[in-house]
């Protein structure tokens, strides 16, 4: 970009994110127009991304804290006590912008920003998941998005060695012009080898350590605090390029530095590069930074303090060494093959100052840059209530070969079918600690090193149900995500989230974020699991389309033995299964609605917190007795989907009867909600008289065997005069359910040459 000198035009300071009376501060901060490189430093700093100007008032209200958070929101990554001296490190992100410009960059450096998250707090990371959202599979472009976001992941956490052990994957239409890529990593560390992000010590010197600088992804943080309209494609340049095979040498660098006593503090370089990390390690020390950018190793010929300082060049970190220490940091750096140098010193001025060979051109208060960034209480207004889902409007399928077709119709929506397509691309068996792998728990367990422990990791989100009701949806969100942990046999410990949502100028967006902030606040401390980490992301719409508000949650069990790790399949003949729980459930934002109508229509189930959790303690312990075989949660396509995914793992299969309600039968076997999970047991009479002492709603369903699922209507009163709802080999059901995901892309659009946004401009 071409330096330009003030003053600025209008359009010069919209192109830097900035509003007008924004650039009128910062002038009343410098008491002068800023230079060019400090108008940029402003700009990434003063960006959504960075700030957090729209969401911090509402942030506030999150719990996070609890006898187990050693370090809550603020570093770069949550940590918590897991016991015997350990500590758990982990944090989930976001990288929707990158990844709709450009794939397979975007997720990958995606997984790679997430990574540096976790190991610049001193933890090594060991494990990696994933919470995708796409659009509608003939979209436009989505097709290619899809195979782009799945290969970065996988090319990236396979070549650093860190492997990707579970997921979540949906499509919906309102996902057509912005699809969400939110990577999570989980780490771990000695209680007594946790690293901050400080610049400490003055005349303390700062080491830059890491790949070369380039031109990429200059202006990252500003783009991903925007919107998308016509000129998306001319982004492209703002999409970092990531080398795993660099992040992996970083790791273990960075991990032998840490092991010694030459570091003071560390921080990676990634939204706003440079800038951001340099900034934020003074501002949480209180302290200054003198930079000489000439010192900062290149990749690229004739680059500009501007962009050195805005570059969001990959595996990139900032370390403040112990004075005196320097040989010493260099010398376990360079071992590595990686660029080190010293770039600058800690000062007690309490400004950022930036040298280009001897001359000053960056010279602010860095609270001018940090603590008092623009923040915002933007306008709400309730948004228009969504249209009630008449259920005359859905036919009713008739019992026998009709209900078995809606049935594999739901199993092969891509939505609900093996996501296999997706997770055989990843390695989610490096490092063998990997207990449960994707597709076979509700949660993925994985080893606590050194221990026989084991740690559930769940994401997920289902944004139509925040859609049709933020603060329960967001509620629901956290519950299913505990219910998940639990399933596995683990006790939920602490959350991270990634707030995913349209612009936050729209009322009705602010309103959304704001209940949805509520919701979670409500369900965190129902189950005693607080908010320790996590990531705000705006501006997902293009052309005012925005996406469904999306509050993805990670949250993270701990289980005593991981060998006891309980998967969702039915395992042989002979087992007794039981539906524990009474949620409220309907066709509201369901899947089987969204397959019938194509419209998102209400109302949301209601979620009693307190039940859930009632639930959620009644299977753990169950979990303790040792009575569960199987578990898994009813969700996305209800009763009859759970029943059918629990038989495909091992073939087995089921003669199940369920009470008639009075609902229609597509209700029974369809409908969504929560607080419900299907669970198979060796001793039925056990479960339920423990079931019954806590108080727990437990219906037994059937009796495993054969190679049929067979569901039955059973009329009140009259438990022998069943109604055969369905009957079908679970091989036909599998087959649907294994082929739906590549069908669904096999039948996508997939032009190589179709810009990203074609398809929004459409009418």
């Amino acid at each position: 970009m071409k330096t330009l000198q003030p003053p600025y035009t209008s359009e010069v300071i919209a192109a830097h994110g900035l509003t007008d009376a924004e650039y009128a501060r910062i002038e009343a901060h410098l008491g002068r127009a800023p230079t060019w490189p400090e108008l940029g430093v402003f700009s990434v700093l003063w960006s959504e991304h960075c700030s957090y100007k729209s969401s911090r008032v509402h942030l506030g209200r999150l719990p996070t804290k609890g006898p187990q958070v050693i370090h809550g929101p603020g570093e770069n990554a949550g940590v918590v006590d897991a016991g015997d001296g350990l500590v758990l490190v982990f944090k989930m992100e976001s990288h929707n912008h990158p990844s709709f410009i450009e794939p397979r960059q975007g997720a990958a450096t995606g997984v790679g920003g997430i990574l540096r998250d976790v190991f610049t707090m001193g933890a090594r990371p060991i494990a990696l998941a994933d919470a995708l959202r796409f659009g509608s599979p003939d979209a436009a472009r989505m097709s290619h998005l899809v195979k782009g976001v799945v290969h970065g992941i996988g090319g990236y956490g396979n070549c650093v060695g860190v492997p990707t052990v579970t997921g979540d994957v949906m499509f919906d239409p309102e996902y057509d012009g912005n699809i969400l890529v939110n990577a999570f990593a989980l780490g771990v560390a000695r209680k007594d080898g946790i690293f901050l992000g400080r610049a400490e010590g003055i005349g303390n010197p700062v080491f830059y350590v890491g790949s070369k600088t380039g031109r990429d992804g200059i202006h990252g943080a500003t783009m991903a605090s925007a919107e998308f309209g016509a000129d998306s494609e001319a982004k492209r340049p703002t999409v970092q390029v990531g080398d795993p095979f660099i992040e992996k040498l970083l790791i273990e660098a960075c991990l032998e530095v840490m092991s010694t006593d030459v570091l003071v503090g560390i921080q990676d370089m990634g939204a706003a590069g440079l800038t951001s990390s340099s900034c934020e390690m003074a501002a949480r020390s209180g302290s200054g930074l003198v930079l000489r950018l000439d010192q900062i190793p290149m990749r690229e010929t004739g680059m500009t303090p501007y962009e050195l300082l805005l570059s969001e060049s990959q595996e990139r970190m900032l370390m403040v060494c112990r004075r005196g220490e320097e040989s010493r940091l260099v010398a376990l750096v360079a071992r590595w093959g990686l660029d080190v140098c010293e770039v600058g010193t800690v000062t007690d001025t309490g400004r950022y100052v930036c040298t280009w060979h001897g001359e000053v051109v960056v010279d602010v208060p860095i609270g001018a840059l940090v603590d008092d960034a623009p923040k915002y209480n933007r306008p709400m207004a309730a948004p228009p209530p969504m249209p009630v889902l008449d259920l005359d409007a859905l036919p009713v399928p008739h019992v026998g070969a009709a209900m078995t077709e809606a049935l594999l119709s739901l199993l092969a929506r891509p939505t609900i079918a093996s996501k296999r397509w997706v997770y055989r691309q990843y390695d989610h068996m490096v490092r063998t600690g990997t207990v449960l792998r994707p597709g076979q728990g509700d949660a993925a367990v994985v080893r606590l090193p050194e221990t026989s422990r084991g740690v559930a990791i769940s994401v997920g989100c289902n944004g139509r149900f925040v859609a049709l009701d933020a603060r329960r949806g967001a509620a629901m969100a956290v519950a299913e995500a505990a219910l998940n942990v639990v399933c596995v046999g683990a006790r939920p410990l602490a959350v991270t989230d990634c707030l995913n949502f349209a612009s936050p100028e729209r009322p009705e967006v602010m309103y959304s974020f704001s209940e949805a902030i509520d919701g979670l606040a409500e369900a965190c401390l129902a189950i005693d699991a607080p908010i320790v980490s996590g990531n705000v992301s705006f501006y997902n719409e293009t052309h005012k389309r925005g996406i469904l508000p999306t509050p993805m949650i990670g949250l993270i069990g701990l289980m005593d033995d991981a060998s006891r790790a309980v998967g969702q399949a039915f395992k042989e003949a002979g087992h007794e299964v039981f539906l524990l729980g009474k949620g409220d459930f309907g066709l509201g934002g369901s899947e089987y609605a969204a397959l019938c109508l194509g419209a998102l229509q209400g109302p949301a189930p209601s979620l009693d917190l307190a039940a859930h959790r009632l639930l959620l303690d009644t299977l753990l312990t169950l979990h303790e007795a040792g009575l569960i075989t199987s578990a898994h949660d009813v969700s996305e396509g209800g009763l009859a989907v759970c029943l059918a995914e629990a038989c495909f793992e091992f073939g087995v299969g089921l003669v199940a009867t369920v009470p008639t309600t009075g609902a229609r039968p597509d209700v029974l076997l369809f409908g969504e909600g929560p607080s419900r999970v299907v669970v198979s047991t060796q001793d039925g009479d056990r479960l339920i008289e423990t079931c019954r002492f806590a108080g727990l709603a437990c219906r037994r369903l059937g009796l495993t065997g054969g190679d049929v699922l067979s569901m039955r209507l059973a009329p009140a009163g009259h438990s022998d005069a069943t109604t055969t709802l369905f009957d079908a080999p679970v091989s036909r059901l599998r087959d649907s359910w294994a082929e739906g995901f590549e069908q669904a892309l096999k039948g996508a659009r997939d032009p190589a040459s179709v810009g990203p946004t074609t398809q929004e401009t459409e009418p």
